[in-house]
């Protein structure tokens, strides 16, 4: 009888071997997926691929190398850009820490030109202003001087600010109670205060009239605001045909009972209060 011929092992890897070769892979492409995913700090790294290149020889003997920053033998490559990467992430943090620099530069070059503009605009104004004032003052002076001249110093008080002198005369010389109409006895000192403002008002003039708070209950006019705007009229109307003043230049308001200068609640005061206000605008002032 023949002799059975024994069967020969077949030949390579063990089937589990395979097996296990692809999970090997499997993990592998997984981690390395992880690792692609997370930040890399390049010290910590370098450290690990040097211990690793030190003490296990498969880095060096097989199909991928930490030193070349490859992965896998396949082609995937994170590794192989990473000082590239770590490079121009440096460069990019050090141009926008450039630019944030020279934005503060910007900044604060422009803050302190604003400022320096600031700081001349009212250098500027309050020069103006201290021009205007010494105008005022001197028209003023010129002004008081002819009233009394005229004998008018204890009629018209006269003050000044920096926009304007003003010259204020008494309602009651002026007007009687409840009426527009300027007095006769008023006529002379009228025309002597409209020679002055012919000679010396060279810009706007404003007429102002006011009264006391005493409310009106019969008569022409229903109410004080109605009275002091046609106190200050009839004296815009007496300029107008007695001088030779530009109407253009010439302002009148009736101002009622709202500007008191003075204590409502006595007669005294409520005279004081019953006025008309002269407001002479210097030549440094544009209305």
């Amino acid at each position: 009888m023949a002799k059975r011929k024994e069967e020969e092992p077949p030949k390579g890897a063990p089937a589990w071997q395979s097996t296990f070769a692809d999970l090997m892979n499997l993990l592998l492409c997984f981690f390395v997926l992880l690792f692609s995913m997370s930040t890399i700090d390049a010290q910590k790294f370098e450290a690990i691929a040097s211990s690793f290149s030190n003490t296990f020889s498969i880095f060096s003997a097989g199909g991928s190398s930490f030193e070349e920053g490859l992965l896998i033998s396949n082609g995937v490559s994170q590794l192989n850009n990473l000082d590239k990467y770590i490079t121009n992430t440096g460069a990019s943090a050090s141009k926008k820490s450039d630019t944030n620099d020279l934005e503060e530069d910007d900044a604060s070059a422009d803050a302190s030109a604003d400022a320096d503009a600031d700081s001349t605009a009212d250098a500027l104004k309050e020069k103006l202003e201290q021009e205007q004032l010494k105008a005022s003052e001197e028209l003023a002076e010129k002004m008081s001087e002819a009233l009394n001249e005229n004998g008018l110093d204890k009629e018209v008080d006269i003050n000044f600010t920096s926009q304007y002198v003003q010259l204020t005369l008494k309602g009651s010389v002026l007007f009687d109670s409840g009426s527009a109409d300027i007095r006769q006895e008023a006529l002379p000192m009228i025309s002597q205060i409209a020679m002055i403002l012919s000679r010396y008002a060279e810009s706007t003039i404003e007429i102002e009239g006011h009264t006391d708070n005493v409310p009106i209950s019969k008569g022409k006019y229903e109410s004080n605001d109605v009275l002091s705007s046609y106190r200050a009229l009839a004296m815009f109307d007496y300029l107008v045909e007695n001088t030779t003043l530009d109407p253009a230049k010439i302002k009148h308001s009736g101002r009622g009972e709202y500007i008191p200068v003075a204590d409502n609640s006595t007669p005294e005061g409520r005279a004081k209060n019953r006025r008309i206000e002269l407001k002479i605008y210097n030549n440094l002032v544009t209305e």
